[in-house]
């Protein structure tokens, strides 16, 4: 299914999706992502906030230069369970370090996270990921 403009929409509301990757044995990892999606791509900074490791080896990056298939879900919970969604991307993911694409997604990013004003990040990686498939359930954003 392709990006149609409601999932658009949700994914321009919602502040985090959660990312999954796969090492090279297949062992899956999850986190929360800040984002951007413009049009099919979607793009996240390592930023500045406190990490465990150094940029290169957090896990998210070893593990998309091993296996660069990822997903990503957005999902909604409601106690009343006929307002629950999910949106789940799937794609392939690359690191970018810099070039015109490099500042376009740190300019879009900005543009959605204010906190990214405040941080220097021309230096740091950027994670893009082509989305190739979306699949749907229940009503996202209702």
């Amino acid at each position: 299914m392709p990006l149609t403009p409601e999932i658009h929409r949700v994914l321009a509301e919602s502040p985090v999706v959660r990312l999954a990757t796969a090492d090279p044995t297949g062992a899956p990892h999850l986190i929360p992502l800040c984002y951007f999606l413009d049009g099919e791509t979607l793009y996240s900074v390592i930023d500045q906030k406190p990490k465990r490791a150094k940029t290169i080896n957090l896990r998210r990056v070893r593990n998309i230069l091993a296996n660069p298939q990822v997903a990503l879900l957005l999902d909604h919970y409601d106690e009343d369970w006929t307002r629950l969604w999910y949106v789940l991307l799937r794609g392939v993911a690359s690191v970018i370090h810099r070039g015109p694409e490099h500042r376009w997604a740190l300019t879009l990013l900005r543009q959605k996270y204010p906190q990214y004003s405040a941080m220097t990040l021309e230096d740091r990686p950027v994670i893009r990921i082509r989305v190739f498939q979306a699949v749907t359930w229940g009503n996202p954003g209702r």
